[in-house]
C-alpha cells in the first residue's frame, strides 16, 4: 500500500512495478530472472572471450569489452529493485538510495554511448582508411577513447543528485519506473526546477544527440566510401562487418529516443507503456548485444567454438 509523504528532504520514493498485473508479481519474476541471467552470463563470456584468445586482442573487441562491461554494469545497477519488487513485494527506496542508483543508470548509459562511437570511429577508419588502421587505433588509443567517455558520464552527469537534494518532495513519490530516473524523480520535486530541467536536456544533447549525430555521419561516410569504391564484393564484406555495431546502435537508442519521448510529450501515458519500454531501454540492451555479436562476428563465433570443442576434449579425457 502506498503511503503519502509530507514534504520532506528525505522522502520515501515508491516503484509501482507492473500496474494491474501485481498479483502475477511473482510469476513474472521468472522471465525477467532469465533475462538477467542470459545477460550477466552473456557478457561476462564476450569479456572472457576478448581477455583469453589472442585471435581478439584487436581494437574493435577492446571496446567490444568495454561495451560488454558497462552493459553488466547496466544490468547490476536495476537487478536489485527489479527484483526486489517481484520477490519480494517491497516498492519503496529511500533518496540516497535511490539517487546512487540514478547516477549510476545516467552515468553507464552515457559511457555506452560515447562507447559507440569509438565503435563507429574504428569501423570508419577500418575502411575508409585501411593502410593507416594499426597506426590510428592503437591501444593507446582505445585506451583514450575509454577513457574520455567514462570521463565525460561522470562528469556532466555528476550534478544530477546534487540538484535533487536541493528539493523538497510532496504527495505521493510514485516513480513510473522499476528503477530510478532523473525526469521521473524531477517530475515529483517542489519548487522551480527549470534549471535542473534545462541542465538534464543540455547532458542529452551534449551526450546522446551528439554522439547519434557522429555515428550517423560516420556511417554515411563509410557507405559513401564504399560506393565510390565500386560494387564488388570485398567492398559489400568489409560493410557487412558493420552490421553488429549497427544493431547495436539501433538496440541502444531506440528505446532511449521513446523513454525520452514519452516523458517530454506525452502527459496521459499509459503507465504500462512507461513500464514496457522503460524495462526495455535497461535490460535488453545488456540482453541483445552479446547475442548480436556472437552471431554477426565471425571471430567471436570461432572463438566460441574453439572454446566449446576445447571444452568436450576436456570433458572427453
Amino acid at each position: 500500500m502506498l503511503a503519502f509523504n509530507n514534504t520532506s528532504n528525505w522522502p520515501t520514493f515508491f516503484f509501482i512495478g507492473i500496474p494491474g498485473l501485481e498479483t502475477a508479481h511473482m510469476w513474472i519474476s521468472i522471465p525477467f530472472c532469465f533475462l538477467y541471467l542470459v545477460a550477466f552470463m552473456g557478457n561476462v563470456l564476450l569479456l572472457i572471450l576478448v581477455r583469453t584468445e589472442p585471435n581478439l586482442h584487436e581494437p574493435q573487441f577492446y571496446l567490444l569489452a568495454m561495451l560488454a562491461l558497462t552493459d553488466l554494469g547496466l544490468s547490476l545497477s536495476t537487478m536489485p529493485s527489479v527484483l526486489a519488487i517481484f520477490w519480494f513485494d517491497v516498492h519503496h527506496i529511500g533518496l540516497d538510495a535511490c539517487l546512487t542508483q540514478m547516477f549510476f543508470i545516467h552515468t553507464l548509459s552515457s559511457i555506452e554511448s560515447g562507447v559507440l562511437v569509438a565503435m563507429a570511429f574504428d569501423r570508419l577508419v577500418a575502411i575508409c582508411a585501411p593502410l593507416n588502421y594499426t597506426r590510428i587505433l592503437t591501444h593507446y588509443t582505445v585506451a583514450c577513447l575509454s577513457g574520455a567517455s567514462l570521463i565525460r558520464g561522470a562528469t556532466l552527469l555528476a550534478p544530477l543528485p546534487f540538484f535533487l537534494r536541493t528539493f523538497s518532495f510532496c504527495g505521493a513519490n510514485i516513480l513510473s519506473h522499476s528503477y530510478c530516473y532523473y525526469p521521473d524523480m524531477l517530475n515529483l520535486a517542489c519548487g522551480d526546477v527549470t534549471f535542473s530541467s534545462v541542465y538534464g536536456l543540455v547532458c542529452v544533447l551534449c551526450t546522446f544527440a551528439v554522439d547519434f549525430v557522429f555515428i550517423l555521419v560516420s556511417y554515411m561516410k563509410i557507405l559513401a566510401t564504399v560506393m565510390k569504391l565500386g560494387i564488388q564484393d570485398r567492398n559489400w564484406k568489409s560493410l557487412q562487418t558493420c552490421a553488429c555495431h549497427l544493431c547495436t546502435v539501433l538496440v541502444f537508442y531506440l528505446p532511449l529516443i521513446s523513454l525520452a519521448v514519452l516523458h517530454r510529450y506525452t502527459q496521459e501515458t499509459s503507465p504500462i507503456l512507461y513500464t514496457t519500454m522503460s524495462n526495455a531501454y535497461l535490460l535488453m540492451t545488456p540482453l541483445l548485444n552479446p547475442v548480436v555479436y556472437s552471431l554477426k562476428s565471425r571471430q567471436i563465433q570461432a572463438a566460441l567454438r574453439k572454446r566449446f570443442w576445447a571444452q568436450r576434449v576436456v570433458a572427453g579425457e
